[in-house]
């Protein structure tokens, strides 16, 4: 018998049978359904994470030095205080290791701290985040402006009193204006806004639009309190293997200024995607397996009642097993038809879990701040999984018909 010949019967009996496949194709296209949801939102929660928090906030192949992590799970108040007794990252810190990198590599220094910016149009708000960077900062963080434009490297120099500012300070400084050319102040200090930043959206509930960028050599320092050290020095590489050899030689520099030993351990950190994103992964590796493992007791459940059918219709069309193997059906055509018949229904029960999977992926995206995004190996794993749980689930029912007797099952009513 040829594979569609028996594909065919297979339709034809569950065609005749509409109530009893119903029940058999059930178990297995729930566990299908919720295999291809699971997975949907476990890769947008991972895409979302990597790729907007990554790139958004840390940077690609960017390295950011810091006195001690800023991303991070909780640690001990004993490990707390050991970082607070490291030395701050400094300004003369900052400088030193610049000249230690690469000349194609990107260099910015960063500090910051949540102020309440006011206006002539504006009453208050919100606190906003404050940042005082210098030049490369924008390049490196792939930040552009809609409207006005970044500061350049000498009103850096020279101090200028311009500001960068982003779409939510603007709506909460200037509503229902333009905000380019006009004036915003900060701990009493006037600031010109010369541009408006592109919307960035939010990372983890931090709205990255609620800041405000200005030269670090400007008289934000009076207001960012500089003598505390700074927050960071931001480190950008053309490429990953770059990162690496300027993550080395920052690494010598800062040993060398902070008088390390070689025995001694760092006291400063270098963060990147992958130290920040390293329990996230971590997290996500638990989630994936749980997101194969339990709808895999469905696919359990459907492979039972599979099973427990294809006895019924072994039992039912004996007969019918009588007489094909009367007029010459071997075996292994037995074996084959009953097979056949079982992944048929498997592999129907998936296609249906898979479109059911994919609409539940949608209502989730549609009706919940989860992101989800269908990750293509799990329509794959989906498809595999239901042709699989059929043939082993109808395994022991076609053995059992293709060793029937064909002088007893003629016999059969």
């Amino acid at each position: 018998m040829s594979l569609f010949e028996a594909i065919r019967l297979a339709l034809s009996q569950i065609r005749v049978q509409k109530l009893k496949s119903v029940f058999t194709l059930m178990g297995v296209t729930i566990g299908v359904m919720f295999l291809v949801a699971v997975v949907a939102v476990v890769n947008g929660m991972s895409k979302y994470v990597e790729d907007d928090f990554a790139g958004k906030f840390l940077g690609i192949n960017t390295f950011n030095l810091r006195r001690f992590p800023d991303i991070g799970g909780d640690v001990s108040e004993k490990t707390w205080r050991e970082w607070k007794q490291r030395p701050v990252i400094t300004v003369d810190d900052a400088q030193a290791v610049r000249e230690g990198l690469p000349p194609q590599v990107r260099w910015a220094i960063q500090d910051a701290r949540w102020v309440s910016p006011r206006s002539e149009y504006s009453k208050g708000g919100p606190q906003v985040m404050l940042e005082g960077v210098t030049e490369d900062y924008f390049a490196i963080k792939d930040l552009r402006v809609t409207a006005g434009r970044i500061f350049n490297a000498e009103e850096d120099t020279y101090g200028a009193s311009v500001v960068v500012i982003g779409k939510t300070a603007a709506d909460q400084l200037f509503p229902h204006l333009d905000p380019i050319g006009r004036e915003l102040r900060v701990d009493g200090l006037p600031f010109t806004v010369i541009g408006l930043l592109e919307k960035q959206g939010s990372v983890f509930g931090l709205d990255l639009d609620r800041q405000i960028i200005g030269p670090f050599h400007s008289p934000i320092e009076h207001t960012l309190r500089r003598s505390a050290g700074l927050y960071g020095v931001v480190v950008q590489a053309p490429s990953a293997s770059g990162l690496i050899d300027a993550e080395d030689r920052a690494r010598d520099v800062m040993r060398r200024r902070h008088k390390l030993h070689p025995s001694e351990p760092d006291n400063f950190v270098f963060e990147t995607s992958e130290s920040a994103l390293s329990d996230w992964r971590v997290l996500k590796t638990f989630m994936v397996w749980g997101g194969l493992i339990l709808p895999s007791v469905g696919l359990l459940v459907g492979a039972i009642v599979i099973m427990n059918i294809m006895l019924v219709a072994v039992a039912e069309r004996t007969r019918e097993i009588g007489i094909r193997k009367s007029l010459g059906a071997r075996r292994r055509d037995i074996m084959a038809q009953f097979l056949v018949e079982a992944a048929t229904l498997s592999l129907i029960g998936a296609g249906i879990g898979i479109a059911l999977g994919l609409g539940l992926t949608q209502l989730v995206a549609t009706l919940s701040p989860l992101p989800a995004a269908i990750a293509p190996w799990s329509i794959i794993v989906a498809v595999a999984l239901g042709g699989g749980v059929g043939i082993v689930a109808g395994a022991y029912p076609a053995s059992r018909a293709s060793r029937l007797d064909p002088i007893v099952a003629l016999r059969s009513e």
